[in-house]
């Protein structure tokens, strides 16, 4: 393996070479300073949601389904194919969970949902990578393929007239209802820290609620999606499986010359990438128990987001799937709470100014400034936001942070290139 690796970065020019990873201790202040700035946000505006256990439980459950598609993402493009058909692989499963979930229970949902998302990847995989089409004409093929599919089978198997799905409640736009999975809280644990998030006390409650989220009432879903993130980091970047399918993304005609059946690993890391976002689709149809007509809501497109601000690595996908999903929770709460969130963004974008002055990025430091203090005079201006910016928080999330991070990215190098066997010979 390690000739492998040599061969893949002996041919990757120096302009492409991954930045400094962050340690272990300089994550663990960033995840301290972006406690203390929530504190101070919630103590200034009042809004005591915004780190209560309620708001950080919804994020987290919002935070599944799109870190999952961008996980999804990732596999495939750490295998050199763009999956921009992600959202419609979403459908699919959604569509397949709650197809046999009524009839078979949600674990059963479950598992349908990966395999009706893996399928929508093996498509994607038969275009691109059997026969050459392009990535992008493909995804959006997919995307279109699966929305009018779907329609169709619904107005086909659950508003039949006279059918058992009809008399259980089906029809053209949802399934019947199927059985409720049961969350899990660890015993005791919630309790004790929900009562310190009630106090108040400024970091102290806060830090509570947050962790309360994690041990009271959580999907058993959300618990499988964590294992498949750490995973994916141990397969990918851990294992002579992932060593050869990063290659694929990076070299396929180094990693052919080596003897690696580039086509194979690409279509199993499609057939995995569908079924993630099939598993996303599922998600959405365990949480509200029957599939339900355009339920994904654009997910699939905002966990592409999520892996590019995540630098196609899985703990950046994860940040990135809980700041859209934050964001994506808002729109279910008052106005003020999403009004609150202009002087946490403004804060924050001083602080990252600061950063960028103190690294000598000073005409990033000058704009970043710029902005956060655009966003400090509307919050002092205002007194809550128009419903349609409420609506659209979660988008101008994601362009206001790709904007920001979009210089320290760095795609697999082959990535979206066509391929064709033989032609490292």
């Amino acid at each position: 393996m390690s000739t492998l690796a040599e061969k893949v970065r002996s041919r990757r020019p120096a302009a492409h070479e991954p930045r400094r990873r962050m340690s272990y201790p300089v994550v663990l202040l960033l995840l301290a300073g972006a406690l203390l700035l929530l504190s101070l946000v919630r103590a200034v505006t009042g809004q005591q949601s915004l780190t209560s256990s309620d708001q950080w439980g919804a994020a987290m459950g919002f935070a599944v389904p799109i870190g999952l598609a961008g996980l999804g993402g990732l596999w495939a493009e750490r295998a050199g194919v763009v999956n921009i058909g992600l959202e419609g692989m979403m459908m699919l499963g959604l569509f397949a969970a709650g197809w046999i979930g009524w009839q078979h229970g949600p674990w059963a949902a479950v598992v349908a949902g990966i395999v009706g998302g893996a399928l929508g990847g093996l498509l994607h995989a038969l275009a691109t990578v059997t026969f050459g089409v392009d990535h992008i004409v493909s995804g959006v093929a997919i995307n279109i393929l699966a929305l009018g599919v779907v329609q169709y089978l619904a107005k086909l198997w659950f508003a039949a007239d006279g059918s058992e799905a009809v008399a259980r409640g089906g029809n053209d736009k949802q399934s019947p209802q199927m059985e409720r999975m049961e969350p899990f809280t660890v015993p005791g644990l919630g309790d004790w820290l929900g009562d310190i998030d009630e106090r108040n006390w400024f970091l102290v409650s806060d830090l509570a609620g947050i962790l309360r989220a994690a041990v009271h009432e959580v999907s058993w879903l959300t618990l499988l999606t964590v294992l498949i993130f750490v995973g994916t980091y141990l397969v990918l970047w851990r294992s002579a499986f992932g060593l050869r399918l990063r290659s694929c993304g990076e070299n396929p005609q180094a990693t052919e010359s080596l003897g690696v059946n580039v086509y194979l690993y690409k279509y199993l890391a499609l057939a995995i990438s569908g079924g993630l976002a099939g598993l996303g689709g599922a998600y959405l149809a365990v949480l509200i128990r029957m599939y339900q007509d355009g339920q994904t809501g654009g997910r699939g497109y905002l966990g592409l987001a999520t892996m590019i601000f995540g630098n196609w690595r899985p703990g950046g996908v994860a940040t990135g799937a809980g700041l859209f999903g934050f964001m994506d929770v808002l729109q279910t709460r008052d106005r003020p709470v999403v009004h609150a969130t202009l002087l946490l963004f403004a804060l924050g974008l001083l602080c990252l100014a600061a950063w960028q002055l103190y690294r000598g990025k000073r005409v990033q430091a000058l704009a970043v400034a710029a902005l956060g203090v655009l966003l400090w005079i509307w919050y002092a201006t205002t007194d809550s936001l128009p419903l349609e910016l409420v609506t659209a928080s979660p988008y101008l999330t994601t362009l206001l942070v790709l904007t920001l991070f979009a210089q320290r990215l760095r795609t697999p190098r082959a990535v979206g290139k066509p391929y064709r066997r033989g032609q490292a010979t």
